[in-house]
C-alpha cells in the first residue's frame, strides 16, 4: 500500500522544514556554494562535513540529500511536530532512521516527494518507482507557457512538480496518473506546498473523458522499444514511439478552443523514413503543431542510457539481456535513432493549420516556454494577415545580428555566408542572400513591404518579390522580424 501523506501529517512537516530552514535557500547558505555543487554533481562528502554544525537543518539534509542515518533524538528534534512512529508508518524515515522517501527543497518555496533514486536507495529501482525532479521533468518545466489560464490538465504528474509549476498561472488543477503510487506521492507535494488540485487514476484521457481545458502538460512515459512495461514512469507498455504518437493525436479533443497542450515527445528514425513526416502525421486537423527536435541518440547509447537510469548495470546478467532484446527489436523496425523533443500544440479549429518541425540541438540559456508562447503569437497573427504582408510595416529586433563570412578573391572580399542570428530565446539562425540581407536593413518600421521590394528591383533585376514573402515569413514565425 502506498504511504498516506495526508494534510494533516504534511502540515506538520511543512511546519518542522520551516523551522529548520529546510528550503532550497536555507540548504544552500548552511552548505555554501562549494558544497552544494559538489552534492549536485554527486560528491556527498563536503555537504556531510558542512553540514555537521547547522543543528536541525544540518540533520534534514543528512536525512534527505545524503541517505544517511541519523539518531533518533536528531530525528525527534528535526521533525518536531511530526510524530515519528507516523513518519516510519507513512515512509517519509524508516526505522533505521534513513529517509524513506525523497523530500526536498525544489525552485523558490516547494518540497518535492519522491521515492529515492537509485543512488540513494543502492540499487535498482521497483517497478511502480516514482522519479522525483530530473533532467526531462526541469526541460519541460522550462519549455511551457506560462500565461494565466483558468483550467489546466498536468497529465501523467508523477510527484506533481508540473502542477507546481502550474500553480504559478493556473486557477484549477487537474492532476491524473496511472499509478497509485505516484498519486499517493503527487499528493503529499500538493499537501505540502498548501495546494489544492484534483486528482483522479486512469489511463492516458480516461480519468477527463468528456472534459475540456485551457492547457495540458504532459511528460508521458515516451521510452522508446519493445512494447514491455519495466518501469511505469517510463514505459507504457506500447511499442516502439507509440505512446508519443498517441498522446499527440488525443490531446488536441481534450482543449478548449484555443487551448495549448506541450509535452516531451521521443519519435523512430528510421531508414528511409524523414522523422518530421512521422510526427506530423500523428496530428489531427485543425491543431497548429510546433515539434523541435532537441536531440537524436544511437540505439547502444540510447539502451545503455536508459538501463543506467533505472540501476541497472549493463554488464550485469539482466543488463546484458534486455540491451540484447531492445538492440534486436530496434534492428527489426529499421530504427537508426531515437529522437527526442519538444511539442506545442494548439485547438484552433481553422483549416489551414501550421505544422513545423525543426532541429535545435545547439546549446542555449533562455527557458524555450516564452518562445513557444511568441511561437502560437506569431502563427496567429500571420494566420490573420497572411495576404497584407507586402502592406505590412516591419521592423529587426536589437537582439537579431547579421554574420558574415568573406573569402579572398580577385575582387577584394566575396561573402560566401551570410547569416541571421538571433542572440536572445533558443538562439535561431538563418541563412540569407544578399538581397534578403539589404531587404532586413531597410526593415525600420518606415516604408511597407511592398516599397522595400520595389526599392530592391532596381539593384537586382532577378529578385522576385513573391519568393521573399515565405522567407519574411519564416523570419517572422522565428522572431527576426516583428511588425512595426
Amino acid at each position: 500500500m502506498p504511504p498516506d501523506l495526508s494534510a494533516d501529517l504534511c502540515a506538520r512537516l511543512r511546519d518542522a522544514f520551516l523551522t529548520a530552514g529546510y528550503t532550497a535557500d536555507g540548504v544552500v547558505a548552511a552548505l555554501g556554494v562549494q558544497a552544494h555543487a559538489a552534492l549536485g554533481r554527486g560528491e556527498p562528502e563536503a555537504a556531510r562535513l558542512a553540514s555537521r554544525d547547522a543543528g536541525a537543518l544540518g540533520t534534514l539534509i543528512r536525512l534527505f540529500l545524503l541517505g544517511d542515518a541519523e539518531p533518533a533524538a536528531a530525528v525527534r528534534a528535526a521533525l518536531g511536530p511530526v510524530d515519528l512512529d507516523a513518519a516510519v508508518a507513512n515512509e517519509i524515515i524508516t526505522p533505521d532512521r534513513r529517509a524513506g522517501l525523497d523530500i526536498r527543497p525544489y525552485e523558490d518555496s516547494w518540497w518535492v516527494i519522491a521515492d529515492l533514486d537509485t543512488d540513494l536507495r543502492g540499487g535498482a529501482v521497483p517497478e511502480d518507482h516514482v522519479l522525483g525532479v530530473g533532467h526531462a521533468s526541469v526541460s519541460l518545466a522550462r519549455a511551457t507557457a506560462r500565461r494565466p489560464v483558468g483550467t489546466l490538465l498536468d497529465l501523467g504528474t508523477g510527484c506533481g512538480v508540473q502542477a507546481l509549476h502550474a500553480s504559478t498561472h493556473a486557477r484549477r488543477i487537474t492532476a491524473t496518473d496511472l499509478s497509485p503510487r505516484a498519486l499517493a506521492l503527487a499528493r503529499g507535494t500538493f499537501h505540502l506546498n498548501e495546494l489544492d488540485v484534483e486528482l483522479a487514476r486512469g489511463e492516458w484521457f480516461g480519468p477527463v473523458r468528456g472534459r475540456r481545458f485551457d492547457q495540458i502538460v504532459c511528460n508521458p512515459p515516451f521510452v522508446v522499444g519493445p512494447p514491455r512495461v519495466d518501469y511505469v514512469y517510463r514505459d507504457s507498455g506500447l511499442g516502439g514511439d507509440d505512446a508519443s504518437a498517441l498522446v499527440v493525436g488525443q490531446l488536441p479533443a481534450f482543449l478548449t478552443e484555443g487551448g495549448v497542450g506541450q509535452l516531451l515527445a521521443s519519435w523512430l528514425h528510421r531508414e528511409g523514413e524523414d522523422w518530421a513526416d512521422r510526427v506530423t502525421s500523428w496530428l489531427p486537423d485543425g491543431v497548429d503543431g510546433w515539434f523541435v527536435q532537441r536531440d537524436v541518440a544511437d540505439p547502444v547509447l540510447y539502451v545503455g542510457t536508459w538501463l543506467r537510469d533505472a540501476g541497472v548495470d549493463p554488464r550485469s546478467p539482466e543488463g546484458r539481456e534486455k540491451t540484447r532484446a531492445w538492440l534486436d527489436w530496434f534492428a527489426a523496425n529499421g530504427v537508426e535513432g531515437v529522437g527526442f523533443g519538444y511539442v506545442t500544440l494548439r485547438r484552433t479549429g481553422e483549416a489551414r493549420a501550421e505544422v513545423v518541425c525543426e532541429d535545435l540541438r545547439h546549446a542555449y540559456d533562455d527557458p524555450l516556454g516564452p518562445e513557444a508562447a511568441r511561437w502560437l503569437d506569431s502563427v496567429a497573427w500571420l494566420r490573420d494577415h497572411g495576404d497584407k504582408l507586402l502592406r505590412t510595416r516591419f521592423t529587426v529586433p536589437p537582439t537579431v545580428l547579421l554574420e558574415e563570412v568573406r573569402e579572398p578573391g580577385e575582387d577584394g572580399w566575396a561573402a560566401v555566408v551570410r547569416r541571421l542570428h538571433r542572440t536572445d530565446g533558443p538562439g535561431w539562425q538563418h541563412e540569407v542572400d544578399e538581397p534578403i540581407a539589404k531587404l532586413l536593413a531597410g526593415c525600420r518600421g518606415a516604408l511597407p513591404l511592398e516599397d522595400l521590394l520595389a526599392l530592391l528591383e532596381f539593384a537586382y533585376a532577378d529578385l522576385d518579390p513573391a519568393a521573399a514573402l515565405p522567407i519574411v515569413r519564416d523570419l517572422v514565425l522565428h522572431g527576426m522580424l516583428l511588425p512595426a
